[in-house]
């Protein structure tokens, strides 16, 4: 009982809450879906806990640990890049088990963790030579090998989110505004080589729908447009439970993943999805103070590497809901449907609650 006293309990408390809008709105979706979610919850929960009684700081101690993870973690992408079925277009799934009936689970996301322990790690060491441009180069290099894979799967997504951990970590760090600057000049030159011979046809029309809403209205935009009439139509109020017809009748496309946002206001109204980003922006905000109490520069950089992850997916996510940012697939936190995202969030979730009991 004494270390469950420990715990950050306001922080699981919301996320609870979240967890709950969650099953709540894939009920009405599928008696399926609200059923492998709930499975998922509770071993989020589970993962919380057994994650939050390790101790953490073996991963400062021996850096060839942390470094196996990452390394591990490549060779998990190469494998779903080579060798894995098409899910969906994407090269980016790793399956145990029957093809049929297996347990899938997407490497792209596991990168996340090993990023942010990773960068927690280095920054938490070399802090006081950030601003040296060979530790720079170090911390582009650490993101780039595996962004390009991302890429090349492809997931513009989880490239996007690999890419805001690294930029979010040389923000946070202490690096001089003009180096920043030379740092995004880098990336977007690198943006420009991968838009040549990277990104797909496909990716490359999301983002010129993005820039012409009025491009394709029944193609490219499809999508963004039935999100913009499910959000629309809920009001401020919502059609009530079970009742939003942009899924009910099925023409809001991936109502449970990347738009169960337009899903949920659609029933819940503008004032549920504020809510809704009220309780997102109060994960951020504990997150980041259990990392401002912590007395260990590493459990700071985890705490901050955490929020940063799930501020720039809530602020994707939320924007291509809107139409207002092009869609890249990326899951809403604790809200969108699937295993491998919140397998990510509660391997991070846990050692933030690690932090926090040793406060």
């Amino acid at each position: 009982m004494n270390f469950l006293n420990k715990l950050d309990w306001p922080l699981m408390g919301v996320i609870s809450i979240l967890l709950s809008f969650s099953l709540i709105t894939l009920y009405n979706i599928s008696s399926h879906l609200f059923w492998s979610q709930f499975l998922w919850a509770i071993f989020l929960i589970v993962i919380v806990f057994l994650t939050s009684k390790l101790n953490w700081r073996t991963l400062i101690n021996y850096k060839w640990l942390v470094f196996g993870i990452y390394g591990t973690v490549i060779i998990l992408l190469l494998i779903a890049l080579f060798f894995s079925r098409p899910i969906r277009g994407t090269n980016g799934w790793i399956t145990i088990g029957p093809p049929d009936r297996g347990v899938q689970f997407q490497p792209a996301e596991l990168m996340k963790v090993a990023l942010i322990i990773l960068y927690a790690q280095y920054f938490s060491r070399k802090h006081l030579s950030v601003a040296n441009l060979r530790t720079i180069f170090a911390t582009f290099l650490y993101f780039l090998a595996p962004a390009l894979i991302i890429l090349k799967q492809p997931d513009l997504g989880s490239a996007f989110i690999v890419f805001g951990i690294w930029f979010g970590f040389l923000l946070v760090s202490g690096l001089p505004f003009r180096k920043i600057v030379a740092s995004l000049l880098i990336f977007a030159f690198i943006a420009g080589i991968s838009w040549q011979l990277v990104l797909r046809p496909y990716q490359k029309d999301r983002i010129v729908g993005f820039l012409f809403p009025e491009h394709d209205p029944l193609g490219i935009n499809y999508n963004v447009t039935q999100s913009k009439i499910a959000i629309g139509s809920g009001g401020w109020f919502g059609k009530g439970f079970g009742q939003g017809t942009q899924v009910q009748l099925g023409f809001l496309p991936e109502a449970h993943t990347d738009f169960i946002f337009a899903t949920f206001v659609e029933e819940w109204g503008a004032l549920g999805g504020l809510f809704l980003i009220v309780g997102l922006g109060y994960v951020v905000f504990r997150i980041i103070k259990i990392g401002m109490m912590s007395e260990e520069n590493f459990g700071r950089f985890v705490s901050i590497g955490t929020a940063i992850m799930i501020l720039i997916q809530s602020f994707l996510n939320i924007g291509f809901n809107l139409g207002i940012l092009p869609v890249v697939g990326i899951p809403l936190p604790f809200l969108s449907y699937g295993g491998s995202h919140l397998l990510t969030t509660a391997l991070l979730i846990g050692i933030i609650q690690n932090i926090a009991k040793e406060r």
